[in-house]
């Protein structure tokens, strides 16, 4: 007599409906991730922004002071603030030093990260404000007072990137 155990196929693998479950859960997961690395990335570009704003005004604010104790040279006409941004970089001599020492303000420009202009020099990205414009309506001139980014986009908070 022949005692063999019955055969059965057993299935080994995934059901479709199994698969398919898998799928539906995974896209429902990916509409939820994509909202949020997409706020993470803009929060990120803000933070880079707001840096770059506190460094370069900061330079700003430290050539004056180095105008208003006579460190720099300038004109009774002149406001006290650099010429451009690029001399903040470059630097200027100082008056008090006997060897001709340079004052340096920034190593280097930031740029923009909210400048969509690829090839532009750093410095170029910025809106610049002088001394002589108005708050409401910030024009360039012979002096640089403020600096704020170009971009006309909103930020997190509702407020345009232009006005911080």
């Amino acid at each position: 007599m022949w005692q063999g155990k019955p055969s059965r196929h057993c299935a080994k693998g995934f059901t479709l409906i199994e698969l398919l479950l898998t799928l539906a859960l995974l896209a429902t997961l990916a509409t939820v991730a994509y909202p949020l690395t997409a706020l993470m990335g803009k929060r990120d570009r803000e933070l880079d922004l707001q840096r770059s704003l506190r460094e370069i005004r900061r330079a700003i604010d430290s050539y004056k002071q180095a105008a208003d104790d006579g460190r720099i040279e300038k004109s009774i006409t002149d406001s006290g603030y650099p010429p451009s941004l690029s001399v903040l970089v470059e630097g200027v001599t100082d008056k008090t030093s006997l060897q001709g020492r340079k004052l340096y303000f920034l190593r280097r420009i930031p740029r923009d990260p909210l400048c969509e202009c690829p090839g532009v020099a750093p410095e170029n990205t910025w809106q610049l404000r002088s001394y002589k414009s108005t708050a409401d309506n910030p024009q360039a001139g012979e002096d640089v007072f403020d600096v704020s980014s170009r971009s006309t986009r909103e930020s997190l908070n509702g407020t345009l990137y232009s006005q911080w």
